[in-house]
């Protein structure tokens, strides 16, 4: 009778073993190790590959930026050169008589980073040199110029959320 006690006791203490230490893995208050992440309102450095131009684009009018330098977190890339971002056209007016230049703003939308997409915040205002000769002689027969950003233009955006990484 001894023998079966004894027998049933070793089980029971070796089917104990692993609950203990799945209880003690997963004890509430227990340490979990932090997700990394790039905080929100990191700068991101970014330029347009094409010229854009007040005399061409519409409002709502989609374009690709790329980033132009690593955005790196403790050591780690966690936005690579080259990465894309999308932005949209808010607000453009021509250039007009009186001297008046041409303006548009863009707002930068969201970044691509391995197949899933951020939200980016900020935006760039360009605007065209205005003929000053014209606005001062209040001529109706010269106008300003188109709003002009040049390829390889660089600008400012931001994160908008924690990106992990």
């Amino acid at each position: 009778m001894n023998q079966i006690f004894a027998a049933a006791s070793i089980a029971l203490a070796a089917m104990a073993v692993p609950a203990i230490a799945q209880e003690a893995a997963t004890a509430p208050g227990a340490a979990v190790p932090a997700a990394r992440a790039l905080p929100a309102s990191t700068m991101v450095q970014i330029a347009s590959d094409t010229e854009i131009s007040s005399k061409k684009i519409e409002v709502g009018q989609k374009f690709q930026f790329f980033v132009t330098t690593d955005v790196v977190d403790n050591g780690v890339t966690v936005i690579p050169r080259g990465s894309k971002v999308e932005s949209t056209v808010t607000f453009k007016t021509g250039k007009a008589i009186g001297g008046k230049s041409g303006k548009f703003e863009l707002s930068f939308d969201k970044i691509m980073l391995n197949g899933k997409s951020y939200a980016m915040r900020g935006t760039h205002r360009q605007e065209g040199k205005g003929n000053t000769v014209a606005a001062v002689f209040g001529s109706m027969l010269v106008s300003g110029r188109s709003a002009v950003m040049l390829p390889g233009q660089i600008v400012q955006a931001f994160t908008n959320e924690a990106i992990p990484y």
